[in-house]
């Protein structure tokens, strides 16, 4: 079965694709050929990934889903949070986003975070429904590790010796706030058939 995805981050369809299995077949923006941008306006994770899903539902009206994810650091009064992708400026890299936190968080000792994502699942009757996945976790004082995206190299999951980009997929995938939330929508999904 398909399952439309907001999203043009291949990092995030591929981490998905791999905790859904066989049962769904994963559709993302790059899939659907749409290439413009959903502007995220919101002020908070679900009011961002609710934009996204909805505007995906109103183009091919059935069921999707789309997610927004943030890195909050306790230091920094929960920042970047809703704004983790563009921490550093709207074209900005993800390695100028780390390096931001990274120079930010200099000579601090608090360095506790913790990765959140919002997933919102539109029904195919238009009706939104919310999961939420979280991990906790410190922040590096160096980048650590070249696997996953974002924020990886430099978020240490609580009682781990290794960040996420030091962990192959199947590892993070055991872990990570996405996962959790991923796992929470699959089993919706699975009930709900």
């Amino acid at each position: 079965m398909e399952l439309l995805f907001a999203s043009h981050n291949r990092g995030k369809s591929r981490e998905i694709q791999e905790l859904l299995g066989d049962h769904w077949e994963l559709k993302n923006l790059h899939d659907l050929g749409i290439k413009e941008a959903i502007e995220e306006s919101g002020e908070t994770l679900e009011e961002n990934a609710f934009i996204k899903a909805k505007y995906l539902f109103s183009q091919y009206k059935t069921a999707c889903f789309a997610d927004d994810s943030g890195l909050e650091v306790k230091a920094l009064g929960g920042k970047p949070g809703v704004y983790s992708a563009r921490y550093a400026g709207t074209h900005k890299s993800d390695a100028d986003n780390m390096n931001l936190l990274l120079s930010n968080l200099e000579g601090l000792e608090d360095r506790t975070a913790r990765f959140r994502t919002v997933i919102a699942y539109i029904n195919s009757k238009g009706e939104a429904i919310f999961f939420d996945g979280s991990v906790k976790g410190t922040i590096t004082i160096e980048k650590k590790g070249s696997a996953g995206f974002g924020y990886d190299p430099v978020f240490q999951p609580e009682g781990l010796a290794c960040t996420f980009a030091e962990m192959s997929l199947e590892e993070k995938n055991d872990i990570s706030h996405r996962a959790i939330a991923t796992n929470a929508l699959i089993s919706f999904l699975n009930s709900s058939k």
